[in-house]
Parts: C-alpha cells; sequence; structure tokens
C-alpha cells in the first residue's frame, strides 16, 4: 500500500490571484491514475486548498504544476517529467495524458505546485497485445457519502498486482444534505450543501468525496477505467430527460440537457480521463491475449424507460423492438468490438443485464428489462463468444446466467458488484431475494453486504470474487469474501470457483 502524506502538515502558501485567494495544502484531493494501455496512462490532481468553496479556493488564476513518473518509489529513477498548467476552467484539474510507455509495467508518479508536493500514486500500463499473463482487477459502485465509510476502498487500496479497478458509476449522490436521519438511508455524515444542480454544486459535491482518505488511497493505489450511472447528474436520468420526482414527474423539463453537461464536465473533472471522455464515455482497452474491456454508456443514449420509472407490469412499450439502451451509434461499435477481439470479451456496464420478474409480474424499467429487444440484439453479439458482463447500480452483489431469449442457451456471465456504502450496513441476504430467485432461476449468487468484486482472467477461467465488509456504519470493518464463482471457456454460465 503506498504510504500517504499528511496533507495538513504541508506549509501555506499563498495560492490564486485577485478574489479568492487562499491559502493551505493544494493536494487534499489526492492523485490519481486512469485508462491504463499498453502504451499510455492518464495522470490526475486538482488543486483545491477549500475543497468546499466554489472554486476551490483557487480563485481565477491559472497554476503551474510539475509532474514526475518513476519506476521507484523513491524517484531516483525518472522515467518522464513535465509541466501543465491548472485553470479555473477545469476547476483547477489536470490530466496528464501520457504515450509512448513501455507496457505491462509499474510506475510512481507525484505532482509539485507552489513548493507543496503532492502524495505519491502508483500506476501501471496494460500488458502488451499478446501477452499471457492472467489479468487481475476490481469492479466496484455505488459510494453513498452520507450512508457510510468507504472502508471498503481502503481494502481496495492493499490488493496487489490489480491492472485496473473499473467504476460503473454512482461516485457521488446529487441529493442534498441532511439535517437530520431520515429519508432513504442512514444518516453517518453528512452531504455539504443543497440538491446539486449547477456546476458548482456538483463540483464542490466532488471534491467533498475526494477528501476521503480511502478513496484517496484506492486512487492512489490502482489506475481506474472510470464510467458513470445516474447519480453524477440525477437519479435513473435517460438521454435528455432528467430523473422523475415523488410525484412521477420529470425533473428539469426542457433544461436537463444543460444540466446534465454541467454534471459531466465536473465528473469528468475528478475522474483520472482523458479529455474525449468528456464526450464519449465509452470505450475500448486490452489487456494483453486475456482481455478485452468494453466499457459502455447505458445513461446518455437511452430511451426514456417505459411505463413509468421503477417496477412495475409491461406495458405495450415494452415490446418495441427498436427500443435503445446504448443508441445506434455506440451499439455498432461495441458489435465491431466484439467481433475484432479475442480473449474473454467482458462488457462494463452500469445497469442489471439478466431478467428479474419481480413479485407481482414488475419489471424494473431502469434495467434492461425495460428495453428487451436491445438487451436481444447485445446478448446476441456474444454467442460463441467468451464473455461476461459487470455491473453495478443495485446495491447488492449478485451473478447470473444470461441468455439472448427466454428459455436458450446461455451466453455470457453477469457478475453484479454491490455498493461501496449505498443504503449502510450489509446482511447475508436483501429481504425477499430468496422469492426473486425462485421466480429467476439463471439468479446463480447473491449477497446483501458492501464491497467489491475482484476479477482473475486467466486462459481457462474468469474468476469473480465478491469482497464483503459486514458494516460500513461505523469505521474499522475487515474484509471478508461472500462468494467465488467463475466462467470457463467454451462453457458459458457461471460454475464454483
Amino acid at each position: 500500500m503506498i504510504a500517504r502524506r499528511p496533507l495538513l502538515a504541508l506549509p501555506a502558501v499563498l495560492v490564486g490571484a485577485g478574489r479568492g485567494r487562499a491559502q493551505g495544502p493544494l493536494f487534499t484531493l489526492g492523485v490519481a491514475s486512469g485508462d491504463p494501455r499498453p502504451d499510455s496512462l492518464v495522470l490526475w490532481t486538482r488543486l483545491a486548498p477549500e475543497p468546499l468553496a466554489p472554486d476551490g479556493g483557487m480563485g481565477v488564476a491559472p497554476t503551474p504544476l510539475s509532474w514526475e513518473l518513476a519506476e521507484d518509489d523513491g524517484f531516483r529513477r525518472i522515467l518522464r517529467r513535465g509541466e501543465v498548467t491548472a485553470a479555473a476552467v477545469d476547476a483547477h484539474s489536470v490530466h496528464v495524458e501520457l504515450s509512448g510507455l513501455p507496457p505491462g509495467r509499474p510506475f510512481f508518479f507525484r505532482f509539485h505546485a507552489a513548493g507543496q508536493v503532492s502524495p505519491t500514486g502508483r500506476t501501471r500500463t496494460a500488458p502488451a497485445p499478446g501477452d499471457p499473463a492472467p489479468v487481475r482487477f476490481m469492479n466496484a459502485a455505488c459510494q453513498n457519502w452520507e450512508h457510510g465509510h468507504f472502508t471498503a476502498w481502503a481494502h481496495a487500496a492493499r490488493q496487489e498486482d490489480v491492472a485496473f479497478v473499473f467504476h460503473s458509476g454512482d461516485s457521488i449522490y446529487e441529493y442534498a444534505g441532511r439535517d437530520r436521519p431520515g429519508g432513504w438511508g442512514p444518516l453517518v455524515r453528512r452531504h455539504h450543501g443543497g440538491h446539486c444542480r449547477t456546476l458548482a454544486d456538483y463540483r464542490i459535491r466532488h471534491a467533498q468525496y475526494r477528501t476521503d482518505a480511502d478513496l484517496q488511497a484506492a486512487h492512489a493505489a490502482h489506475p481506474f477505467i472510470a464510467s458513470y450511472d445516474d447519480h453524477e447528474v440525477e437519479n435513473n436520468w435517460a438521454g435528455d430527460l432528467g430523473g422523475r420526482d415523488r410525484a412521477g414527474q420529470r425533473d428539469d423539463p426542457g433544461g436537463f440537457p444543460a444540466r446534465r453537461q454541467a454534471a459531466l464536465q465536473a465528473w469528468w473533472e475528478h475522474m483520472p480521463l482523458p479529455r474525449e471522455a468528456r464526450d464519449r464515455a465509452f470505450r475500448r482497452f486490452r489487456f494483453g491475449r486475456l482481455l478485452d474491456l468494453h466499457v459502455l454508456d447505458t445513461r446518455r443514449f437511452r430511451d426514456e424507460q417505459p411505463c413509468g420509472d421503477g417496477a412495475r407490469q409491461a406495458c405495450e412499450a415494452v415490446a418495441d423492438p427498436r427500443a435503445q439502451m446504448l443508441g445506434p451509434a455506440q451499439e455498432a461499435w461495441l458489435r465491431e468490438g466484439i467481433a475484432g477481439g479475442e480473449g474473454w470479451q467482458v462488457l462494463a456496464q452500469q445497469v442489471f443485464m439478466a431478467p428479474r420478474l419481480f413479485e407481482g409480474d414488475r419489471l424494473s424499467m431502469d434495467s434492461w428489462d425495460g428495453v428487451p429487444a436491445a438487451r436481444a440484439r447485445l446478448l446476441a453479439l456474444l454467442a460463441g463468444r467468451d464473455a461476461a458482463v459487470l455491473t453495478g447500480d443495485v446495491h447488492r452483489a449478485w451473478a447470473a446466467d444470461l441468455a439472448a431469449a427466454p428459455g436458450g442457451p446461455v451466453v455470457a456471465a453477469e457478475f453484479v458488484a454491490t455498493s461501496i456504502t449505498s443504503e449502510g450496513d450489509g446482511s447475508p441476504a436483501q429481504a425477499g431475494a430468496a422469492g426473486l430467485v425462485a421466480r429467476n432461476p439463471w439468479l446463480r449468487f447473491h449477497s446483501n453486504f458492501r464491497g467489491f468484486t475482484l476479477h482473475e482472467a486467466h486462459p481457462d477461467r474468469l474468476e469473480a470474487r465478491f469482497m464483503a465488509v459486514p458494516f460500513v456504519t461505523r469505521p474499522g470493518a475487515p474484509l471478508e469474501q461472500a462468494g467465488h464463482l467463475a466462467t470457463l471457456p467454451g462453457k458459458p454460465g457461471l460454475v464454483p470457483g
């Protein structure tokens, strides 16, 4: 695990210029790396001496930084160094896009600004094409600040030989801070500010989350491949439409696209992403000979949830053969990528893909159950391939067999990561899970604890270890294994690990 320097021990210096001048430590939000490829990486930090101020305490003046990439944590063997400017237009965040790096190598990195040195981060490039070595990676999702401590991220930081962490989304929650317990989930610590609606709101909320030491440790320890789900913007948003309130009315009618643009700008500013990811979050990665990772966007190009949002009985719109979850352009991109792929084809996405028939013949309209024609088209692409799907969103761990048509042959396995904290302390099983499994026998595993999923891709199997913490409403939870499953090449579906 990377040793973290105590941020508050840094000397105070003046930063910024004019109105908004502040003093204090600059690297309060830590460092991160992401989007690892065989020859490239993204290094990230954001200067914020006052993380909960609208401008982070930086004012409007640009601030120069330098960065170093080394082969050792003592920075005696510097491989690359350079300079970059942190600008107010990007909330004084920097995204250093490096290329021409050697494949499959670990590195250490850090930043310098105004006489201060950032914490040290550890990262690694993806293995070279054709490299047969196993690939170890994680899937994590849904970290609600108010619902608990990010202990699972501290445990994730201690894992070794991790090629990447896929974060499927809900890296923040947009809800207003609560003054007292009540409402959804426990109140362990409070969101700062009201319901997020403006760019400044989203920036402050991301910054608050980024002050968490356990989250900082995970980002400093491993490269992340980040996507977004709904709460980076608004609960259950779809395309150009905002989420619905308790009365079923759409939020921000007519004005939602501008709010979405602001929210996704703030998301990009706080993630180790290349600049192009602001406009197109779906992208593809290859890890050696064994794994192709197709990162999907199941929010921006989807149709409106049919029949209303939530769990409802199917209406006529569910049967629409033209239904879209990915949109035509992304679906074509995925078809091309899978056709040219080799090894395990892994779809990294957000919402539950396996069918779930709830009591009363209800379906979750925000999941792939709301667009079964789109699901059938996607799963048909996986037929005859060694494939798996990574999912988040539902705050429970699940695993399922996936078939392109009801009652048809299994074509892939789905591994659903639980939440980091969302919905608070867990339990061995969610209420009603037994009945759900009885109605949907392709659901093969369930756990209601919080945590993350640890995967390993080998030539003869793709494994999933469901790692759990027994509580999050107080710190110090141990890490336990709640389940261990695998899928085998040429034998789609799940087997015991």
